[in-house]
């Protein structure tokens, strides 16, 4: 069995490439997926995470998230690839590559057809592991974006965040710099993209001003919410995959409040890009888009790195 280290992955991903692939995968059925949480009582948990398409292919993600880590990363994670025709092992993926790639290109070909295609700023919400890849994925298809700010709730570790993207800006950003209040930044931004473990919303909906795209990464759980009833009520809402976002809190305490129905979900990603939903269809809508994850975008990022491992493999 093939066995690609966390160097090797990050070698290989390329984000716009990846957003291709994602795009062409979503012109297919969705695959089929299943997630199983196993908690420890303290707080930390194991998350399987399978995804399988028949003729394509099937396989499952291992991750640990622990939240009190601050040394140590909060999620680790290892993926593995079966063939889909034998059944046979054919590569583990180790490290959180992966996971970062197949989040942040998600969550960007979901803002290539949701954002306003003149968007210029962007808000990073939080400053962990995700948000480099986000930054980096969203301004790979929204190439308007000039001004990033980040905003997080331990000013450091976006100062921190600042410094490292500073060091290789994405093309065309031409100002970077720290939110300090989150109402204002949330008014003068274009697109916000949250990636947080916050449980309560941090994001209200008096603050968003109209043209506004969400990207709702967090959230992974029925009990967290990174916006408030206000900002889903009035917004236009997508989902990456109905059978995953329905369960995360964003979008089912809404549901179980009676802010909104099921029937106000306007379509997932693989009816958008098919064209069966319609995208953004003025500069005034303000358009959410729920990024749950699921073991289907895994398994896509999976035979992405495996194919990119190959050619790179045949080129040597």
């Amino acid at each position: 069995m093939l066995v690609i280290s966390p160097e090797e992955a990050l070698e290989l991903f390329d984000y716009r490439p990846l957003i291709d692939f994602f795009e062409s995968q979503h012109h297919l059925p969705p695959a089929r997926v299943n997630d199983l949480f196993a908690e420890d009582g303290t707080g930390n948990l194991l998350l399987a995470r399978v995804g399988s398409q028949p003729g394509t292919g099937l396989g499952v993600k291992l991750a640990t998230v622990f939240p009190a880590n601050r040394d140590l990363p909060t999620v680790n994670t290892v993926y593995v690839l079966f063939d889909p025709m034998t059944g046979e092992e054919q590569a583990a993926i180790t490290g959180n590559a992966l996971t970062w790639f197949k989040t942040a290109c998600d969550s960007a070909l979901a803002s290539s057809y949701l954002a306003d295609r003149n968007a210029r700023t962007m808000l990073m919400v939080g400053a962990g592991a995700m948000a480099p890849h986000l930054i980096r994925a969203h301004t790979a298809t929204c190439p308007s974006i000039k001004k990033i700010r980040m905003w997080n709730r331990t000013q450091a570790r976006a100062e921190a965040l600042a410094s490292e993207l500073g060091e290789d800006l994405p093309t065309g950003v031409t100002d970077l710099g720290i939110a300090t209040d989150l109402a204002e930044a949330v008014q003068e931004a274009d697109l916000i993209s949250c990636a947080t473990m916050t449980v309560e919303p941090l994001i209200r909906g008096e603050w968003l001003s109209p043209g506004t795209h969400l990207d709702l990464v967090g959230s992974y759980r029925p009990h967290m919410r990174e916006v408030d009833d206000a900002a889903i009520a009035r917004s236009l809402i997508y989902v990456d995959l109905r059978a995953t976002a329905l369960d995360t809190g964003e979008i089912r305490l809404p549901i179980d409040s009676r802010v909104i129905t099921t029937d106000d979900l306007i379509g997932d990603l693989f009816q958008l890009v098919s064209g069966d939903v319609p995208a953004r269809r003025s500069d005034q809508e303000i358009t959410l888009f729920k990024n749950a994850g699921g073991g289907h975008l895994d398994l896509m990022a999976a035979r992405f790195l495996l194919a990119a491992k190959s050619r790179a493999d045949l080129n040597r």
